[in-house]
């Protein structure tokens, strides 16, 4: 309580004014008292100001404390007042406090005074303390609605259901809603389709308590129809119980950023064209040369006969670097056709223990250390075989003189990876690693590692490509490649596969012994001459019946027209002139559902497998493809459990697609 008390006492008789100011002091308060006698000196007296208390005799000649009473509340309520009198009874008591008295004592009483007064001073207290945590609250409010309002981001509160109660001025501006639209909406009502899965499973685990909060890029659709970017932030709001309340989401639109990276991704693009054109054309320069030339020379009959199994080597050799050369570009481009099956490291390693031997050199002793129980991971046995290729012939390289290659897999389990960049995310893995004894990196070279055309080798003995590339497919595997090198003390890569539950799957074991033979009619529709040729000599070959066709029009007019025996199964490019493959596809499954198809492609941006009108029977086989390959791809389709046969069609085809 505030000391010394400035205390106003109304008191018309100079002895009781007396009395009141000795009690005070006897019961402890500290004041200093103006004593005032009337009307005029009590109003001038609140209008100098500085009084904390005023104590009050009831009545006055002239004027009553009531009177007084309604002066102070009306120009000066948070002063107290106490009514001290000895002619105060019971009902008009009770009449001061209705009227806002703070307490009343009676003067043969003044034992109560004391007390009357410090708790009329705590309640003063206890009001300006609420007073001022109130004013406090309305400028926080204040400040919370103008960050919300003005904020350049977009802020939703959203309820459990997932209906936003709450938008602020940015949000309605990025959708073009107002807030009543809004808060009659779910959030995943102005999701873009394609978002809407994910979005709403993300928003079920928050408020299940699964996480405490997430981030994710996504697109809106606006009131207006278009489509837009944002990033958005939704973290969990808990109630006093602590239970799930609500989720703040934070809205930042990035349409005009995704815009700008993909402008920027076009202008690399261009760039790496140019660094493509200097970087690959040496090594197809090379190999072409090769080709032309043993060509030249068995075609002119210049190499003697024994000679020419040889020549016939070197060719196919020179056009496997071609084509492994050309899977990586597609690789790095994304537009390389993957198959994702569920594989057996070790066999994969196994099965190309011997290519990798041919790669290093004799003064390098390589061993493979495969782990024991070792689990399935999801992915293209290509892709595979190509990281690993590239990470050992890397390894030879950094080993001039010779030296140790070791390959080794084994499962890992990563806890706790957030703690450590370099790591991939908590999880099980089964961990790839290639290690050599050579030279070594500096960490100027290690921070470039996996860029584009980044190489430390002489002019035109490499593109640069190689390490790009594995780092390509093992983000699309869902995967993290990891380097670990010291200069002289050699270089570890470990690459970590997702481990998945599922079986090998058995029908990706590459097949072994002659290629198998059949008797049945095939259709082959392929735009290039050459490869049309070959697909055909290779299935007459091993015996099948084969009709051809250059494009998927000529293939509808040569179905509806066959004579011969029922054809079983059409192999067909992807892309052609006319009528490319899928289209031609989608006719052929319309007249005969159980139709067998096998699609062809060097690469292909469109989903076939995942296309409506395929189910059943159509299966991919990628471009290059050997003959055996070929052949066993073919029987495999044939001796599925379902035989179809298109025979001659009976229904006739619309003649738009074929003529347009």
């Amino acid at each position: 309580m505030k000391s010394p008390l400035h205390i106003l006492h109304l008191e018309d008789d100079p002895n009781d004014a007396a009395l009141v100011q000795a009690t005070l002091s006897g019961g402890g308060i500290v004041s200093e008292i103006e004593w005032v006698q009337n009307e005029a000196a009590f109003v001038a007296a609140l209008e100098r100001g500085g009084v904390d208390l005023i104590i009050s005799d009831y009545m006055l000649p002239g004027f009553n404390g009531m009177a007084g009473l309604a002066i102070v509340r009306a120009d000066f309520p948070q002063i107290p007042l106490i009514f001290v009198s000895g002619t105060l009874g019971e009902e008009r008591a009770v009449d001061s406090l209705k009227s806002g008295a703070t307490d009343y004592v009676l003067k043969d009483r003044l034992a109560r005074l004391a007390p009357a007064v410090v708790r009329a001073m705590q309640e003063v207290d206890g009001l300006a303390a609420k007073s001022r945590i109130e004013e406090t609250l309305r400028k926080t409010e204040q400040r919370f609605r103008a960050v919300f309002n003005e904020s350049p981001l977009g802020i939703v509160l959203v309820g459990k259901d997932g209906r936003p109660s709450v938008t602020n001025t940015a949000m309605q501006r990025i959708l073009g809603y107002t807030n009543e639209e809004l808060c009659r909406m779910r959030q995943t009502d102005f999701a873009a389709p394609e978002d809407r899965e994910k979005d709403a499973a993300l928003y079920a685990e928050l408020i299940e308590g699964e996480r405490a909060g997430y981030q994710i890029e996504e697109r809106y659709v606006r009131k207006d129809g278009g489509v837009i970017w944002v990033r958005l932030s939704a973290s969990l709001a808990n109630s006093i119980a602590g239970d799930p309340g609500f989720s703040i989401c934070m809205v930042e639109d990035i349409t005009a950023q995704r815009e700008l990276e993909a402008k920027f991704i076009e202008a690399q693009k261009m760039e790496v064209v140019g660094q493509l054109a200097s970087g690959v054309a040496h090594d197809f320069n090379n190999i072409m040369a090769v080709i032309m030339g043993y060509s030249d020379l068995m075609t002119q009959k210049m190499v003697p006969p024994d000679e020419f199994k040889n020549c016939l080597e070197t060719i196919r050799s020179v056009a496997e670097r071609a084509t492994g050369l050309t899977r990586q570009l597609l690789i790095f481009s994304r537009k390389q056709t993957v198959q994702l099956i569920v594989l057996d490291i070790n066999e994969v390693v196994k099965d190309l223990d011997k290519m990798l031997r041919r790669l290093v050199d004799e003064n390098i002793a390589m061993t493979i250390v495969p782990g024991r129980e070792i689990g399935r991971i999801k992915a293209d046995s290509g892709y595979i075989g190509q990281v690993l290729m590239n990470l050992v012939v890397n390894a030879r390289d950094a080993m001039p003189n010779g030296g140790r290659l070791t390959i080794a897999t084994e499962n890992v389990t990563i806890i706790d990876s957030a703690f450590k960049s370099d790591m991939p995310d908590s999880g099980q893995y089964v961990m790839m690693s290639v290690t050599d004894t050579g030279t070594g990196m500096t960490e100027a070279v290690k921070a470039r590692l996996f860029e584009a055309f980044f190489t430390t080798k002489p002019k035109g003995k490499g593109t640069g490509l190689g390490l790009a590339t594995c780092h390509t497919i093992v983000q699309q595997l869902g995967g993290h490649i990891q380097v670990q090198s010291e200069l002289g003390r050699g270089t570890t890569f470990r690459v970590y596969f997702p481990r998945v539950d599922q079986p090998v799957d058995t029908a990706a074991r590459p097949h072994s012994g002659p290629a198998p033979r059949g008797t049945e009619t095939l259709l082959v529709v392929e735009d290039e001459p050459v490869l049309r040729h070959l697909a055909r000599s290779v299935l007459e070959t091993q015996g099948y019946q084969v009709v051809v066709a250059p494009n998927g029009q000529e293939a509808l007019h040569m179905v509806r027209n066959h004579k011969g025996p029922p054809i079983r199964l059409v192999i067909s490019d992807v892309i052609m002139p006319m009528m490319g493959g899928v289209a031609m596809a989608e006719w052929l499954k319309t007249a005969h559902p159980d139709l067998k198809i096998l699609f062809t492609s060097g690469y292909t941006e469109e989903p076939i497998m995942d296309h409506e009108s395929f189910h059943t029977g159509v299966e991919f086989l990628p471009k290059p493809y050997t003959p055996a390959v070929l052949a066993c791809k073919v029987r495999e389709m044939l001796d599925d459990t379902s035989k179809p046969d298109i025979g001659r069609y009976t229904k006739d085809y619309d003649e738009t697609p074929i003529a347009g």
